[in-house]
């Protein structure tokens, strides 16, 4: 992928800034088949032990432990049993905080988007962050990469950041602790962000005399 890369220090802020500049910035991938990109059009901030909604709210563990480490690397985890999901660790060594990158516009690699999203529409390539995942082949082997480095498979770009009068806000999709904080930012008018959907909590199943 041409053009220069974020640097490190992008980062290392606070989540809640990183979050929005982030829109407009360009993620990278380079396997066997061929790189894809994406530009960024919907993220959520995470902000560690300070936010219940995070992975690290509760304290460092084998699953979260990038999460611990220095900004500008993925933290890459994986979901209901078939999904993978994308972070981008943010702030100082040892915060905890993360970017959730959820959707992203393909502008390199389609037919590789493609082969990997048997039957997506262009739209829905990497609408939402588990299609994102699969659309430029991030799974467990890409958490920990540095996304700084040149010359690593796994990288962030400089693109055009989003106008600021485009860029909306609103509660995190799908979580239940700090539900109704706004962190989950957009681009307004993109095709490729996902819906939004709050927390529905799991139903248990009624137990009888008869089970």
């Amino acid at each position: 992928m041409d053009g220069p890369l974020l640097p490190r220090d992008f980062f290392d802020r606070p989540v809640d800034e990183v979050a929005p500049s982030l829109l407009g910035q360009v993620l990278a991938h380079r396997t066997p088949e061929g790189e894809v990109a994406v530009r960024l059009t919907e993220v959520e901030a995470y902000a560690g032990p300070l936010d219940p909604a995070s992975h690290a709210y509760r304290g460092r563990t084998p699953r979260n432990a990038v999460m611990f480490g220095p900004p500008g690397h993925a933290y890459v985890y994986f979901t209901y049993g078939m999904h993978f999901c994308v972070n981008l660790v943010c702030g100082p060594d040892g915060t905890s905080m993360a970017v959730l990158l959820r959707a992203g516009e393909i502008i390199a690699g389609e037919d590789t988007a493609r082969a990997r999203r048997a039957r997506s529409s262009v739209r829905d390539l990497a609408r939402g962050p588990a299609r994102l995942c699969q659309a430029l082949g991030i799974a467990r082997e890409q958490n920990g990469l540095d996304v700084c480095t040149a010359g690593g498979p796994l990288t962030v770009h400089e693109g055009t950041p989003a106008d600021p009068a485009l860029v909306r806000t609103g509660p995190r999709t799908g979580v239940n602790g700090a539900k109704e904080v706004p962190w989950r930012f957009w681009i307004d008018g993109e095709p490729t962000v996902s819906p939004y959907r709050a927390h529905v909590p799991r139903q248990r199943k009624k137990v009888t005399v008869d089970d």
